[in-house]
C-alpha cells in the first residue's frame, strides 16, 4: 500500500479544491490532492467575479483561461413577470466603479483544464487520482484512505461537494432547504451580439439568465417550477431553442443549442461550521446556494484563498496547520452567511405573490438604479466584498 505524508491533503478536484491545492503548493507547502478522475467534459459555465480572476491570475492559472472567457461589462435586470407590481428595468455597468468588467464567464471544462495544467507544474503538489474511501481524524493528523494507499496530513481540506465525507467525519451538520424550482443549464449560439452584457429576466418561478461567452455565444440558467422541468428537458434542440428565444424576447436573435444540458433542483445548504477537528470545508462542502448573482463558486474560491493564506502564515511561523480551523471558520462565516441570505431573500421574493414583498423588491431596484452612490456601493460589494478580500483576491502572493 502506498503511504504519503504531507502537511495538507485536499479532498476533491473541482475548481475550489484545485485552487486551494495550487495556492498551498505555490506557497511551498507539501500538499496532496486526492480526487477521482474527471468523467467527461463539464459544459456548465462559471461567472468569475473580478477578485476570483485576480486570484487565478496571481496563481498562474488565468493565462490558460483568457481566450476561453468573455468579459461581463454590463448587468441588465428585467422584471418579466405579469404581476400587478413590476420592478423597473435596471442596468449596472462595471465602468461606473472603475472596472473594465465585473468578471469573466468561462466554461467549467476550460477552467478545470487550466487548473489541472497548473497543478501538474508544482513539485510540492502530489496528485492522487482516486476516490477517498475513508477519513480518520486523530489528535495530531488526518488520514485519507483510498484504494491502494493513504495520505496522512496535519490538515484536511474538504472540497468534496454537498455530500462531503470530510464534513461528516468532522461531525459538522448543515442547514438545508429545498426550493420549488429546478434549473436547466445549457450553452447556445446566437445571431446577434451580446455586447458583453448579462441579462437576467426575473419571472414568477425564478430567473432566466443569459451570460456572455466568447463570440456570439452565451450560457443560460433557466429556473423553472419542478413540473415544467421534465417537459423542457425532453424538448428537441430546435424546440428548446425556440422556447429560449421566446423567453428572451429575441434579444439575441436566432438561437442554436450546443451539446450538453444540465438539470438540477435548487437548494440552500450551509454547514454549521466551516472548520473543526483538523478539517476545513471549501466550496459546496461548505455551502450550496441558488445560481443567482454569481455567488456560488466565487464564495468557494474565497474559501480556498482564505484557508491557503492561513496555512501559509502558520507554516512560516512554525505552527501546526491543523490548528487554523477556528480562525478559518471565523473569517469565512460572515461572508458565507450574508451571501446565502441575500440569494435566499432575492429568490424567495421572486416566488412570492405577497404584494408588499413584490413592492419592496421593485422599490429596491428602483433606488439602486437611480441613486448613484447606492448603486456603486452595491456593485462594489457584489464584486469585491469589503470584509472578505484574501491576499490572492488582491493580487498578492502568499
Amino acid at each position: 500500500m502506498n503511504q504519503v505524508s504531507v502537511e495538507v491533503v485536499v479532498v476533491g478536484g473541482g475548481p475550489a479544491g484545485l485552487t486551494a491545492a495550487i495556492a498551498l503548493a505555490s506557497a511551498g507547502i507539501e500538499t496532496a490532492l486526492v480526487a477521482k478522475p474527471t468523467s467527461g467534459p463539464d459544459h456548465r459555465t462559471t461567472a468569475l467575479l473580478a477578485g476570483s480572476v485576480t486570484a487565478l491570475d496571481t496563481l498562474g492559472v488565468w493565462a490558460c483561461c483568457r481566450e476561453h472567457a468573455a468579459p461581463l461589462r454590463v448587468l441588465r435586470i428585467v422584471d418579466d413577470t405579469a404581476r400587478l407590481w413590476r420592478a423597473p428595468e435596471a442596468s449596472f455597468a462595471a465602468v461606473d466603479i472603475g472596472l473594465d468588467a465585473f468578471g469573466q464567464n468561462i466554461e467549467n471544462r476550460h477552467l478545470i483544464a487550466a487548473l489541472q495544467t497548473r497543478a501538474a507544474e508544482l513539485p510540492k503538489l502530489a496528485r492522487v487520482a482516486a476516490v477517498a474511501r475513508a477519513i480518520e481524524v486523530g489528535n495530531e493528523r488526518v488520514t485519507v484512505s483510498y484504494d491502494g494507499g493513504a495520505v496522512s496530513a496535519r490538515l484536511a481540506i474538504g472540497a468534496d461537494g454537498r455530500r462531503s465525507l470530510c464534513r461528516a467525519v468532522a461531525g459538522i451538520g448543515s442547514h438545508s432547504r429545498g426550493y420549488p424550482q429546478v434549473a436547466l443549464t445549457c450553452n447556445l449560439a446566437h445571431r446577434r451580439e451580446h455586447h458583453d452584457t448579462a441579462t437576467e429576466f426575473h419571472g414568477e418561478h425564478g430567473p432566466f439568465t443569459l451570460v456572455p461567452l466568447p463570440g456570439r455565444r452565451s450560457s443560460l440558467v433557466f429556473v423553472a417550477k419542478p413540473r415544467e422541468a421534465p417537459r423542457l428537458a425532453a424538448l428537441s434542440d430546435a424546440d428548446l431553442a425556440a422556447e429560449i428565444e421566446r423567453r428572451s424576447h429575441s434579444i439575441l436573435g436566432k438561437i442554436a443549442l450546443e451539446p450538453g444540458r444540465g438539470v438540477f433542483p435548487l437548494v440552500l445548504d450551509t454547514a454549521w461550521q466551516l472548520g473543526a477537528r483538523r478539517v476545513a470545508l471549501v466550496g459546496e462542502a461548505a455551502h450550496v446556494v441558488a445560481p443567482i448573482g454569481a455567488q456560488g463558486l466565487n464564495l468557494g474560491l474565497r474559501d480556498a484563498a482564505t484557508i491557503a493564506e492561513l496555512v501559509a502564515a502558520a507554516h512560516r511561523g512554525g505552527r501546526d496547520a491543523g490548528e487554523v480551523t477556528d480562525d478559518y471558520d471565523r473569517m469565512r462565516r460572515a461572508d458565507v452567511a450574508s451571501r446565502a441570505l441575500a440569494v435566499d431573500l432575492l429568490n424567495r421574493s421572486l416566488l412570492s405573490d405577497f404584494l408588499p414583498v413584490q413592492s419592496a423588491r421593485g422599490i429596491g431596484l428602483f433606488l439602486a438604479q437611480r441613486i448613484g452612490p447606492l448603486r456603486r456601493a452595491l456593485m462594489r460589494e457584489g464584486v469585491a466584498p469589503l470584509a472578505s478580500q484574501p491576499r490572492l483576491m488582491r493580487g498578492e502572493g502568499l
